[in-house]
């Protein structure tokens, strides 16, 4: 099985369901986030503090690269798309699921998160911005689209696995 990408923005649930997803396939999961800690022994706060968002994303992009390419169900960080490079290499790997989310359920979901680097200041103007700015490239990169708004994980998974199928 080729590996399943799910990309989207932050709070679109790509940690949650990818990890329902890939117990339901029997594969491995990988998180391109959680990876980067392990590889660097930092957060993605401490790395953005540190050394700056241009580092931590090319971090992520080593990261992409470095994955296995078959029987893994890999969530990406929100901001994957963000690289030309990125996108083409996901393009080119197909499987790649976008969990949309409205931007309403988004901002109810990282109420209380304060783990996001890119959302230290005014969280609602920011997150708007970055949301509008980023959902042509999700679309761009996908090849399949998922509403996360309001079904469950389980109706989530279900549906990426439709997909796959097709």
């Amino acid at each position: 099985m080729r590996a399943i990408y799910l990309i989207g923005f932050m709070g679109a649930g790509k940690t949650t369901v990818s990890q329902e997803l890939a117990r339901r396939l029997n594969v491995a999961v990988y998180d391109t986030d959680e990876e980067i800690v392990k590889r660097t022994g930092m957060s993605s706060n401490e790395i953005f503090a540190a050394e700056g968002e241009e580092k931590f994303r090319h971090y992520e992009a080593e990261v992409l690269r470095s994955l296995p390419s078959t029987n893994a169900v890999i969530a990406t960080g929100g901001g994957i798309v963000g690289r030309t490079g990125n996108r083409l290499f996901l393009k080119g790997k197909r499987n790649v699921v976008y969990l949309h989310a409205e931007l309403e359920s988004i901002l109810a979901r990282l109420k209380e998160d304060n783990s996001r680097p890119l959302l230290k200041q005014d969280k609602m103007k920011t997150a708007k911005a970055l949301y509008e700015s980023r959902l042509p490239l999700y679309r761009e990169t996908a090849e399949f689209e998922i509403d996360t708004s309001v079904k469950t994980v389980q109706q989530i998974v279900d549906d990426i696995i439709q997909c796959m199928k097709k």
